[in-house]
């Protein structure tokens, strides 16, 4: 969704699960903008023949399951057999787009994986230096290292970045720290950098202590917690050049009580409950990182703090919101499995910040 609102067209979408495939034909079934015209493929990516969009596909992006090492989880890695980072370096190898934007957790970035990282870094810069059907993983990973330390082979195919970004920084209401590989193919000569953080904390504080941030939501002063900063502690550079970060309390006051509002996917879950070390998200900072489940540590992420100190789970909508998710896109299946998904997904306009400045880079000059 945020690479379509980019303007760009859609030559496939490939998704496995079969819940995500039902909601995105509902939604083109009620005209929905950004995924009418999506050729939407429901099946496993490793069946899939890429170079069937040779030479007319300028991108490739996706996010692999982060599943294999996601702290949450066991964190087997390559030895996972959800990783799908080969069948994303099979993509790049055999669509060759002018450029690709890969997405993961930030827990691949740990030292476990350090190795991993930098083979399937190498596999992307060197897509053509495919792994031979006598070798293994690592005589692979020598035979590019070989190649990447020679002056005699060729020039990586790809220039690949890799940088961690904080989705708070770029107005999602959510506190979200991901992986995000970049490459671009040699010929494009592209030159790209980050795209520039427009929110921060800083601006957020001041908007508290010398903004109206509590007047605008109507919170009384005895209800406001007490200020833990001073304006002498913030860098008021940046509080007074970016924009505060978006709260919980920004992204959801507006949709009421749920079952309550005119807004689709606003109902109450029964359930939640504080246990120790996962105490839910405050109203008046962004939230905390949207989990893929329902119960247990996710389902003990997936709540918000209410003023007055209860907590609830957040229905579909306030977490569609927190993932920035449009309105007009509709959940059709059970709490649990919509949770799951919206878990698992890229906030829509982090993306749309990363895939606009990456087709800046490649569109060619007037």
């Amino acid at each position: 969704m945020g690479a379509a609102n980019v303007g760009l067209k859609h030559l496939a979408v490939i998704e496995w699960d079969s819940h995500s495939c039902k909601n995105i034909r509902e939604n083109q079934q009620h005209g929905m903008r950004l995924v009418k015209d999506w050729p939407l493929i429901e099946g496993d990516v490793r069946d899939v023949n890429f170079s069937q969009w040779a030479g007319s596909a300028d991108l490739v992006f996706g996010g692999p399951p982060c599943q294999p090492f996601s702290i949450g989880g066991k964190q087997a890695g390559r030895l996972d057999d959800r990783d799908m980072f080969p069948q994303a370096v099979r993509a790049v190898r055999e669509i060759h787009p002018r450029a690709f934007v890969l997405e993961n957790v930030k827990g691949i970035m740990g030292p476990k994986f350090t190795n991993y990282v930098n083979y399937i870094r190498l596999q992307l810069a060197y897509p053509e230096i495919a792994r031979k059907r006598d070798e293994n993983q690592e005589q692979h990973f020598r035979r590019l290292q070989e190649a990447h330390s020679s002056n005699c082979d060729p020039e990586p195919a790809y220039q690949v970045q890799t940088h961690i970004l904080n989705a708070a920084n770029y107005g999602v209401p959510q506190k979200r720290e991901r992986v995000f590989m970049v490459g671009f193919r040699r010929d494009v000569q592209a030159k790209w950098s980050l795209p520039v953080a427009t929110h921060s904390k800083a601006a957020l504080i001041h908007d508290k202590l010398e903004g109206d941030y509590w007047d605008r939501h109507g919170v009384a002063k005895s209800k406001r917690p007490a200020a833990q900063l001073r304006l002498d502690d913030l860098d008021l550079d940046i509080a007074c050049t970016a924009k505060p970060w978006m709260t919980t309390r920004d992204a959801i006051a507006d949709l009421g009580e749920p079952g309550h509002s005119e807004f689709s996917n606003h109902i109450y879950q029964p359930g939640a409950r504080v246990y120790p070390g996962h105490t839910g998200s405050l109203l008046d900072m962004p939230a905390k990182t949207l989990k893929a489940g329902g119960h247990g540590v996710p389902g003990g992420e997936n709540m918000v703090v209410l003023d007055s100190g209860d907590v609830r789970y957040f229905t579909v909508r306030e977490s569609a919101r927190l993932q920035t998710f449009p309105d007009q896109y509709g959940f059709y299946g059970s709490w649990t499995e919509n949770m799951r998904q919206l878990g698992n997904a890229v906030p829509c306009k982090l993306a749309q910040k990363v895939v606009s400045s990456v087709v800046d880079s490649i569109r060619p000059s007037a």
